[in-house]
């Protein structure tokens, strides 16, 4: 009896340590983990920098780049000066709703605090093309970034543009605003509606007027915010908030 337990010891023995010597000590005592997941919120995780074009969960990279346009007319708002009308335009596979992106940009151009505040503009959203001034597009970052560059504008799929008579949002900055912006998502869109939108009206871009103060809505906020606090407005208290001219639009 005592032999057959010291050949069974004996063979465990020698079996722990063949497995020993194929997979080694650290082996048998820790196997690395996986790595993590690439956060929903970071660049990489839609090929930012990368050069791939992983799709993000909830909302396509790619699009058929056909478009449907909002129904309806807004009211016209504003209080003085010219007439801007624009329409609405979305991506059709891009899983969002014209009227519902045409309803959030109305309720900012129309806002006491955007661009209709000087007293020298008015906007109204229209259907017809003939009679738009400009149109505001939401499309998946590889149609934008076609259409962007189409007028010699380079986007790497990732920020938004403006054209003559075209302000471009890229849906993945709609969807997921950008890292670090350090306010909510209805922020950052109130605040790419207004900057490009700002564009098409002749503004050029600026820059931050120190830290903590808030980040002008014409600086371009989308590539870091210099020490400023996320704003989406060019009218705070009634008055035109603005920051140092820099070079280009």
């Amino acid at each position: 009896m005592r032999r057959r337990r010291r050949r069974t010891v004996l063979l465990l023995v020698g079996l722990l340590a063949a497995v020993g010597a194929g997979l080694g000590l650290a082996d048998l005592v820790h196997r690395p983990a996986a790595p993590p997941p690439v956060a929903a919120g970071d660049p990489l995780a839609h090929g930012v920098g990368a050069g791939a074009h992983a799709q993000p969960s909830g909302y396509p990279t790619e699009g058929s780049g056909r478009f449907a346009t909002a129904d309806s007319r807004s009211p016209v708002r504003g209080y003085g000066g010219p007439l801007h009308r624009y329409r609405i335009e979305v991506e059709r596979d891009s899983g969002q709703d014209a009227d519902e992106f045409a309803a959030t940009v109305d309720a900012v151009l129309g806002d006491p605090r955007s661009w209709i505040a000087s007293g020298e503009l008015r906007v109204q959203r229209v259907t017809e093309a003939a009679a738009a001034d400009f149109t505001i597009y939401l499309a998946t970052p590889a149609t934008s970034e076609r259409m962007c560059a189409d007028g010699g504008l380079t986007t790497q799929r990732y920020t938004s543009c403006r054209l003559p008579g075209k302000v471009i949002i890229n849906l993945a900055r709609w969807m997921d605003a950008v890292p670090d912006y350090g306010a909510p998502l209805d922020v950052y869109r109130m605040y790419v509606i207004n900057h490009e939108v700002g564009h098409e009206f002749g503004e050029l871009h600026q820059a931050c007027p120190g830290p903590g103060e808030p980040a002008p809505v014409m600086q371009q906020q989308t590539y870091g915010l210099d020490g400023c606090v996320a704003n989406a407005w060019p009218y705070l208290d009634g008055v035109r908030y603005e920051g140092r001219p820099t070079e280009g639009v």
